[in-house]
């Protein structure tokens, strides 16, 4: 029997409305939104975005996680648990949640609390973040490198994709020279900080300091953290140690993808919103030559409704 990975989606997957009709239909999904202790309310952030907050650092981040924690919690009330878990940056939150590592109510208000001290740190950094694609990450290091500035790898994504961030002028001048090397393209994103760059340093002490509050679980399923690009293994650092260095790292989704389809994950559930891992997950299988896998992505009931149909 093929083995089952849960896949979560990182920021920008966010989009007005989502989990609305999951809250609605499925009792399951709303204990997160109900029971998360914030400063504001997710569920009307989420499902009406009144403010147009969704897309500030410190409301996108619980409210994709309520999201992704609610749909774990329907899921496991089906009896659909996963072998191993990941997630794109923020995802890797939901991914320890699923395995048993903290409790929902937990991840939603950590990461409510890394969005801030996120926001902190980009201020009066006039900063920017760009996805190059078609160069390798040896032939990206270089390039980064010659532009001079604080500018630096954030995102491995998958094959050809890659993303850079940091100081605005810097990332310009990278992402010029990156086009003048040979890359297809050379994307600005739409983010409100230069993630996963030294710029968060800040953000991951403080977070240092706020992990020292919660109780850690051992995991209840192998988690491949964005850190390592693998799985932890004897002599690795500590979760709340790796979570720290996240913040400020480059995320390795690449080679994260390749190590769950080498320890056999061929059932993959997606849990948006939106489809963005499991297409970094299509070319890094196809590099790898593996075409016997399934991909189901959740994102709203008729999806979950459709999946159950399917396993019931």
């Amino acid at each position: 029997m093929s083995k089952r990975a849960f896949l979560y989606a990182g920021q920008g997957a966010q989009i007005k409305g989502m989990g609305k009709d999951l809250y609605e239909a499925f009792p399951a999904f709303r204990k997160a939104y109900d029971e998360a202790a914030l400063d504001f309310d997710v569920k009307e952030l989420s499902f009406f975005d009144p403010e147009e907050k969704l897309n500030e650092t410190r409301f996108t981040q619980p409210a994709l996680v309520a999201f992704a924690t609610g749909m774990t919690a329907l899921l496991r009330e089906k009896g659909i648990h996963p072998d191993y878990c990941l997630g794109l940056s923020l995802g890797e939150y939901s991914a320890l949640e699923a395995a048993g590592v903290f409790s929902a109510k937990t991840a939603v208000e950590l990461v409510a609390f890394r969005g801030n001290k996120m926001e902190e740190a980009s201020k009066g950094v006039e900063s920017s973040m760009a996805a190059i694609l078609g160069l390798s990450e040896e032939e990206l290091e270089k390039i980064v490198l010659s532009a001079g500035g604080e500018v630096y790898l954030c995102n491995l994504n998958c094959p050809g994709q890659i993303v850079i961030g940091g100081e605005k002028t810097a990332v310009e001048r990278a992402s010029k020279l990156a086009l003048e090397s040979g890359a297809k393209k050379a994307i600005p994103l739409k983010v409100s900080g230069p993630f996963h760059t030294p710029y968060m340093d800040s953000a991951g002490e403080a977070l240092a300091e706020y992990f020292q509050k919660i109780k850690w679980q051992e995991p209840k399923c192998k988690v491949l953290h964005n850190v390592l690009g693998r799985e932890r293994k004897e002599g690795d650092p500590s979760i709340p140690e790796l979570l720290k260095e996240q913040v400020a790292k480059p995320v390795r989704m690449e080679e994260s993808l390749k190590r769950v389809l080498e320890l056999g994950a061929r059932d993959f559930i997606e849990i948006g919103p939106g489809k963005t891992v499991s297409g970094f997950l299509k070319k890094v299988a196809k590099e790898l030559g593996i075409e016997d896998y399934r991909v189901v992505s959740l994102e709203t009931k008729e999806d979950v409704e459709a999946f159950l149909s399917t396993v019931e």
